[in-house]
């Protein structure tokens, strides 16, 4: 039995301070008040205690769009995921969808193979490993950003030219692994998108719209198809206009619609975070980071993004300039809604942990609630990262601690 005590709890709809949080085995099974915890009939029992007065606890950060960190991207080969997991607890994240930017069949079948291994045996250390995003191959060429252009499809379509691969291909590696493909990005104005969009949520996939022109009309037509995300909100798609709405417009409007958002202050300025925030409210709001592989290394640090180099700053950036994903972490996205975009830290969990957790249908996760899953962040101050517990176990700590 491990006991938190003298913290700030980021409960659902309060903040208990002081509180202490009972986790035995993988739950959550007692949050009281104060910082003593007594058991009527019991006496007192063996433990492990957190004196945690001065930080502030909330739930895991759940990231569902992370190409890579610390110099690993979600394509390196066998054990790219797995060090992905073991290096994501730092930063606070329990749990985290392996992104993939849009890649040949080959490449696409080894991280799918990847993804199924870290999610069977996950070790202890590490941050679950969720099903894939896959950022895909079917996106409009317009609004490819960083996606490699000779890559992209339309869904049925046939080789480009003898030894390449058809749309049919990739769809033919998803089928193939849809226990491990969570998230499909689609572009719904393509041709043949629609039904995709169809095929895909009846198989369980949750299709996410984005890099994509779409008129309002259209995007409408991909969530009537059963498109119930948007990727990067605002992001590699047309800018809100008051006449001509798009894409933007639609999934502001629809409720059943959960937006992603980049919340490193650069990709989307923090008033405009504040504006779909408002919109769209905490529960239809999740703070991605869509970090590279730069995430966590220097300024100026050169790595790679689906085999392209990419050179970290305020963003990575591609050789020839072209903005190529984040180099955020969700530590620092929870920090950033709280300071710039001035959440509660009630919100910035919900935006960070909760809406993520519900988007992707995890039951008792991202919330601190008896019987709930003991994934859990400890915050300073400052919102730096001090302990991570993943279903109860202390996985990462500031002075190297762990409880197996």
């Amino acid at each position: 039995m491990i006991l938190l005590s003298g913290a700030d709890l980021v409960l659902p709809n309060r903040i208990l301070s002081p509180g202490t949080l009972v986790l035995d085995g993988n739950r959550i099974t007692d949050i009281v008040g104060g910082t003593r915890v007594h058991s009527a009939g019991r006496g007192d029992f063996d433990h492990v205690h957190f004196d945690l007065h001065e930080h502030v606890i909330v739930p895991g950060f759940i990231d569902v769009h992370v190409h890579g960190v610390e110099g690993t991207d979600a394509l390196d080969g066998d054990d790219g995921i797995a060090v992905m997991a073991e290096r994501l607890p730092r930063f606070g994240v329990t749990g985290f969808c392996p992104t993939s930017i849009a890649c040949a069949p080959p490449a696409l079948r080894r991280m799918l193979a990847a993804v199924r291994r870290a999610r069977t045996s996950r070790t202890a250390g590490g941050a679950r490993v969720l099903p894939a995003h896959l950022e895909s191959n079917f996106i409009n060429p317009e609004f490819k950003g960083a996606q490699p252009l000779e890559c992209l499809r339309v869904p049925h379509g046939r080789a480009h030219a003898e030894g390449e691969f058809s749309g049919a291909a990739i769809l033919e590696e998803i089928a193939a692994a849809r226990p491990d493909v969570g998230i499909v990005t689609v572009a719904p104005e393509l041709d043949g998108a629609l039904d995709l969009i169809r095929d895909l949520a009846a198989h369980g996939h949750h299709v996410s719209l984005g890099h994509s022109g779409a008129s309002y009309d259209e995007a409408n037509a991909g969530i009537d198809a059963g498109a119930r995300q948007a990727t990067h909100l605002f992001n590699r798609m047309p800018p809100l206009n008051h006449r001509t709405p798009g894409l933007t417009g639609a999934v502001l409007e629809h409720e059943e619609v959960v937006a992603e958002l980049i919340c490193d202050g650069a990709h989307v300025h923090p008033s405009m975070v504040r504006v779909a925030i408002a919109a769209k409210q905490p529960q239809g709001v999740m703070a991605i980071t869509d970090g590279t592989a730069g995430s966590g290394l220097a300024r100026g640090a050169q790595t790679m993004l689906g085999g392209r180099r990419i050179t970290v700053g305020d963003m990575a950036h591609l050789d020839d300039g072209t903005i190529a994903g984040s180099v955020l972490t969700m530590d620092r996205a929870f920090a950033k809604l709280v300071t710039a975009m001035r959440l509660s830290l009630i919100d910035a969990a919900i935006v960070c942990s909760t809406t993520p957790a519900r988007a992707l249908g995890l039951q008792g996760f991202g919330v601190i609630a008896p019987g709930s899953v003991a994934d859990l962040v400890v915050l300073d101050r400052d919102l730096r990262v001090v302990h991570t517990f993943v279903g109860g176990n202390l996985v990462w700590s500031v002075s190297g601690q762990k409880t197996r």
